[in-house]
């Protein structure tokens, strides 16, 4: 029956991705490893029970919605600007150089250059799920590298929602299937597409901007989270559904653009937490249907053509984007953390895949390549960052004030690291001792100096760094970088420069505080516990009981 086939698919799709999600979890490797291979698993490709071939793919589209809902949901405006003058040329740059290389190996394979396009675009852009997760576990979103890296995802991410709206109307003159609308010719349906999207984008910017937050607003003072939730999920399935419908612009992009407009509401964090675990659920979903896609096989067919496929990912993007930022004249730091992160490839590329075969733009064997290329790169990226966190140690800014910080020859205080944290403990130290910053980051470190700081610039890890900061003559070592793993090597070397100083540092978690105590650190403090000691203190005190009346 068809209803216990779709209980059987999605039964047997999140019961076995739990199962090698555990397991690669225990091997250290990403949990996206072990949703593909349970696909593979449930496919068509391997022996034992198969997954319903029709079922599976609607199931993803769901998941694809979502991802997308979610996507926009964590797209910033501002965050994006920030970064703008890096990340926007950057991206476009590496998308470009990625493309070509991916056009280079189609041609060698015999597809040709229309192929190759779709096969190029699929290869340039990383997984959104693979990256935020690798950053997210270092500590990294909040530091200079890691809002680069989110930037350059977030333009990447819409450079292929613009590639999933054109592909269609392109295909013809790409060699592919054209349009049933292309009577006009491909400008026709170029421009009918355009036109398309551009009324769909007038109307969500016009009506839904407006709409979307008064409804969120209207249903979160009903005050039952049931009823946002599903509110939550209605709007984002609905304006994904209703773009396709209505606008002939596909599900990704309406999903995209109904998490965009909800992202500027106060309650889009809300929003974010409430549909985590449906969207986590079928994201899994998807990643199962996209395994189920994979011939194992094609390792043993096309050896070369996968090895050829995993280093365009691996070591061509990787190095083209290390050369782009540093022609940017970036910390190396930036543009190694940056290469590591782009290292892999994820949901856009099967995405795209899907859509280049469906219109028979791209082989099959197309798809397999991607296919194995995202599993093998995915696969390898830990290793990768693994790596990172050791070389970032060894790398330092060359460049760096080369007059003497006048606050080092007499007792003073060391900042290391001037974010969101470190900025309050700068204006708070600001007029009670002289103090020394160091930042990594060189625009940060002129502003710093514009602002009247006494800056070293450079990483804090290198032990001449901190002995320019005058280390030896510090009272108190700050040390408010994000990353556990720097704020340890920092501290280390702070500690054998100088024994009697008290070191603060910055914790997240009782394993943090653990390691950096071990490192040397004399106090080691968490947001949340220092939240609760201030609203603690805050608190009424117990009055004595009223003397008795004589």
């Amino acid at each position: 029956m068809h209803h216990t086939s779709l209980i059987a698919t999605i039964v047997a799709g999140l019961g076995l991705a739990f199962v090698f999600g555990a397991l690669a979890n225990r091997l250290k490797l990403p949990v996206l490893v072990g949703y593909l291979l349970a696909g593979v698993i449930v496919g068509p490709f391997t022996p034992g029970y198969v997954a319903d071939q029709e079922l599976a793919p609607q199931l993803a589209e769901i998941g694809v919605i979502l991802l997308m809902f979610g996507v926009g949901l964590h797209f910033s405006v501002k965050d994006l600007m920030a970064v703008r003058k890096i990340a926007i040329p950057g991206a476009v740059a590496q998308i470009t150089a990625a493309t070509l290389m991916g056009v280079g190996l189609a041609v060698a394979l015999g597809w040709g250059w229309g192929p190759g396009v779709v096969f190029g675009l699929a290869l340039s852009v990383a997984s959104t799920v693979v990256l935020l997760r690798a950053l997210q576990e270092r500590r990294l979103i909040e530091t200079d590298r890691g809002r680069i890296a989110v930037g350059w995802l977030i333009v990447e991410d819409l450079a292929m929602v613009l590639a999933l709206v054109l592909l269609p109307a392109l295909s013809g003159v790409l060699g592919g299937t054209a349009p049933a609308h292309a009577s006009g010719g491909i400008l026709g349906a170029f421009a009918l597409t355009i036109g398309k999207v551009a009324a769909f984008v007038a109307f969500m910017l016009i009506v839904g901007r407006r709409v979307i937050p008064w409804i969120l607003h209207r249903i979160a003072h009903t005050g039952s989270r049931e009823l946002f939730r599903l509110a939550v999920l209605a709007i984002a399935l609905g304006v994904a559904f209703g773009s396709a419908a209505l606008f002939g612009v596909s599900f990704a992009l309406g999903a995209f653009f109904a998490g965009m407009i909800m992202a500027e509401s106060e309650l889009s964090h809300q929003a974010a937490n409430e549909t985590l675990p449906l969207r986590d659920a079928f994201a899994v979903l998807f990643f199962v249907s996209i395994g189920m896609l994979f011939d194992p096989m094609v390792l043993l067919r096309e050896p070369l053509a996968v090895l050829a496929t995993v280093a365009i990912i691996v070591l061509g993007k990787s190095v083209a984007a290390y050369f782009i930022v540093v022609a940017f004249k970036r910390p190396k730091s930036v543009a190694l953390t940056i290469s590591v992160s782009l290292a892999q490839i994820g949901e856009f590329s099967f995405i795209l895949a899907g859509l280049g075969v469906s219109l028979k733009l791209l082989p099959p064997e197309g798809r397999d390549l991607i296919l194995a290329g995202a599993i093998l790169s995915i696969l390898i990226n830990p290793l990768l960052f693994a790596w990172l966190d050791k070389a970032l140690v060894k790398v330092s800014a060359k460049e760096g004030a080369s007059e003497p910080v006048a606050a080092a020859a007499q007792p003073h205080a060391v900042l290391v690291g001037y974010g969101r944290v470190g900025k309050a403990v700068a204006e708070g130290l600001k007029n009670r001792t002289p103090l020394v910053v160091i930042e990594d980051e060189v625009e940060r470190a002129a502003e710093l100096r514009e602002a009247g700081y006494e800056v070293v610039q450079g990483n804090a890890v290198r032990p001449e760094v901190l002995m320019k900061a005058g280390l030896d003559k510090a009272t108190h070592v700050f040390v408010a970088v994000p990353s556990p793993f720097e704020a340890a090597r920092i501290i280390e070397q702070a500690r054998a420069a100088n024994p009697d100083a008290r070191i603060i540092a910055r914790a997240y978690t009782d394993a943090d505080v653990e390691l950096l105590g071990q490192m040397g650190a004399t106090e080691a403090l968490i947001g949340e516990q220092e939240i609760a000691r201030g609203m603690l203190q805050r608190a009424p005190r117990r009055q004595p009981p009223p003397a008795p009346a004589h």
